[in-house]
């Protein structure tokens, strides 16, 4: 297959696949290989009565929890935490006290920042049971640090920290108050004077929290959670803030990815640590290993073939931005609805990897 072919095909499944699935209501996705000569920009469907562009911003769930992980990193590189500091070095006592208790012990400083990054602090999750409530009044409105204490109210610790794995929103909102805490900002301002201006994102922002750089000349897509469109609800920018806030549209993710992978944020040794203190991510398939705030694609025999091997980070929403080092190809896309968050990957490896793998 050479690299016209490729591009044609990619082309043709991605349209194929949003216009079969009435689920779909937009779609967008960015492919850039030098190595397989396939450079990709394209939407279809519609945001209302518009139809989609391939600048149009997206919202991008969980994309953003790299984002988050990349802030915590860049105070790493500073000296300003360390990623075995316990919680409570940042964090006062009347949000902690009663956070993490588990089976009548309560275990909330033995959390180190490293557990909240690879999801290995037994919090539980509140993302969907706050969405509910938010759907249930649309007139809710909850701050960052208000989700973590409805967090601690609400649901129970799952597991002593350093145990096992439970992805949890939980973890990266308390992040996104450690971020605050130590810069002395919001977190979103943080991440606009750090990430967003130096590498001229200038149509990034975070949902319901703050505007950007330059308005862009198209809306931002529709975006559906068990049906549900989203973008009004004043009240998601605060639940999905630090844990996935981000708006982006696919053009800003590639300045983002290719940054990151070429060590222009944070230093290759700190990305080293980022991605290999790592564990299995349980709820997916073996294969599939959980660092700080990336997910990885490694070999398992006829299971995860070798070719797959790739790094990035996956939103609810179908929403995905990874780096195949091996075909030195970003691939960056979004379903923008949450019957996607697997089919989504499926389509990334199986239409995306494997007709890059024989262009190259």
């Amino acid at each position: 297959m050479n690299s016209a072919e490729a591009k044609g095909a990619i082309e043709a499944s991605f349209r194929k696949q949003v216009q079969k699935d009435p689920k779909v209501k937009n779609a967008y996705l960015l492919v850039y290989s030098e190595k397989a000569g396939v450079n990709i920009k394209i939407a279809e469907g519609s945001t209302g009565d518009v139809p989609a562009h391939p600048d149009q911003p997206n919202y991008v769930a969980s994309v953003g929890k790299l984002f988050t992980s990349v802030l915590v990193a860049t105070l790493f590189e500073k000296g300003l935490l360390s990623f075995d500091d316990s919680i409570t070095k940042y964090l006062d006592t009347g949000l902690l006290e009663g956070l993490h208790v588990h089976k009548g012990k309560e275990y909330t400083r033995d959390i180190q920042i490293r557990n909240l990054l690879n999801h290995t602090s037994g919090l539980d999750d509140n993302f969907l049971p706050l969405v509910d409530e938010l759907i249930a009044d649309p007139a809710m409105n909850i701050s960052l640090r208000e989700t973590v204490i409805w967090a601690k109210n609400n649901l129970k610790a799952q597991f002593p920290p350093g145990e096992k794995f439970r992805y949890s929103d939980t973890n990266y909102q308390l992040l996104g108050l450690i971020v605050e805490n130590i810069t002395g900002e919001p977190f979103h301002k943080t991440l606009r004077r750090v990430v967003f201006e130096p590498l001229e994102m200038k149509y990034s922002f975070m949902l319901h929290n703050s505007e950007p750089i330059q308005q862009p000349v198209h809306p931002t897509a529709h975006f559906y959670i068990n049906g549900v469109k989203m973008n009004d609800y004043q009240g998601y920018g605060g639940i999905d803030y630090s844990g996935g806030g981000v708006v982006a549209p696919t053009g800003d993710l590639l300045k983002f990815m290719k940054a990151l992978v070429n060590h222009q944020i944070v230093s290759r040794e700190t990305l080293e640590i980022m991605k290999n203190d790592k564990v299995n991510f349980a709820p997916f398939a073996p294969g599939i290993h959980y660092g700080y705030g990336i997910w990885q694609f490694v070999t398992v025999p006829i299971i995860m073939p070798r070719k797959f091997n790739c790094w990035g980070v996956a939103g609810i929403n179908g929403a995905f931005l990874f780096y195949h080092p091996v075909l030195d190809a970003y691939l960056v896309g979004c379903f923008n609805d949450s019957s996607y968050m697997k089919k989504s990957l499926r389509f990334m490896l199986n239409q995306l990897v494997n007709r890059l793998w024989k262009a190259a």
